[in-house]
């Protein structure tokens, strides 16, 4: 998913609306590409800053058992929610109860066959966004096809809202199967609503390591955009692990390991998709092998014991704000 969706947002981003060229001129004043964005949230140069992060949180209750054991008995130490789905209460009382690092996992699409949601602003608001059955569409195409930037917003919004009224506060924003990069508006209004409510938005803007081996001469234009995200207040991260989902296994260990390894000094978000599959999982996706084996490798002692080997220092987004106020603009 990472060369879908930001090949399309590198070739289609522009400066060319007023709030983003304004906060690339004050970004240019004050940022400095030598330096990792974990230099510049403090810690010392050659620190690798890692967030082990699990998205689909609340799409189902195996996937909020995955989530609870990743967490409670393993490494990882963030997660994110999809508010459209049914299984939301559940992890938001989790969340409440522990504090855990939990943002939202922006939802646009609905992509399983009989296990379906619909948008939460509404489909008499947001009708570009919901299909003949009333649902988010199934695929990222047909969101760009038929929805607008302001129906976009308003969903985020919606997402943000239902969210607070639970009691839950978001660490950070992101995005289900990367759909608010697949245009430039939908991208801008990303990132207008985390500037404006302050919340950070992931967003991988620095070295981009991992990145780069997908998406070759985009690195500068990721940059750019990060400097502008930075220069708003919000954190950014220099790099974006998401090969996990493609690891077709229920043993990945080796593969996590092998990945830790290779982690370059700076910020680095490696997403997952960790789910304790039931019965019940596969008559929602044939996902459930690869999504166990992200959860076992989670709750396996090896990759912990790695982590610690490699001097990596595990972080949340909660953390990253905390230093990004700390530093000042």
């Amino acid at each position: 998913m990472i060369k879908t969706w930001l090949t399309i947002m590198t070739e289609r981003f522009s400066h060319s609306t007023l709030w983003i060229a304004v906060a690339l001129s004050a970004a240019a004043t004050s940022f400095s590409q030598e330096q990792t964005y974990a230099e510049k949230l403090g810690w010392p140069k050659g620190t690798r800053a890692l967030i082990l992060h699990i998205d689909d949180a609340g799409m189902s209750y195996d996937s909020d058992l995955g989530v609870k054991r990743a967490i409670g008995e393993g490494v990882a130490n963030s997660l994110s929610v999809m508010m459209p789905c049914p299984w939301v209460p559940h992890i938001v009382k989790w969340i409440k109860q522990t504090g855990a690092d939990a943002g939202l996992h922006l939802t646009l699409t609905s992509e399983w066959s009989d296990y379906r949601w619909g948008p939460l602003a509404g489909k008499q608001k947001v009708p570009g966004l919901a299909d003949k059955e009333g649902c988010l569409w199934d695929n990222v195409s047909l969101v760009v096809q038929n929805a607008t930037a302001d129906e976009v917003e308003a969903e985020i919004r919606a997402q943000l809202d239902r969210a607070r009224t639970m009691g839950f506060e978001p660490t950070h924003l992101d995005s289900h199967m990367g759909t608010l990069f697949a245009t430039e508006a939908f991208l801008e209004r990303y990132i207008k609503v985390g500037i404006e409510t302050g919340i950070p938005v992931m967003f991988p803007g620095g070295h981009g390591f991992f990145i780069n081996q997908q998406t070759t001469g985009r690195a500068e234009k990721l940059r750019e955009i990060g400097a502008m995200i930075w220069a708003s207040g919000l954190p950014v991260i220099d790099d974006l692990h998401n090969f996990s989902y493609g690891w077709k296994t229920t043993d990945k260990t080796k593969n996590y390991i092998d990945a830790v390894r290779n982690l370059k000094p700076g910020v680095t978000m490696m997403i997952m998709h960790c789910t304790d599959p039931t019965e019940v999982f596969e008559h929602i996706s044939s996902s459930g092998a690869t999504r166990l084996g992200d959860l076992n490798a989670m709750i396996d002692p090896s990759l912990k014991a790695a982590i610690e080997k490699e001097g990596i220092v595990l972080t949340t987004w909660r953390a990253l704000k905390q230093r990004r106020n700390a530093v000042g603009k």
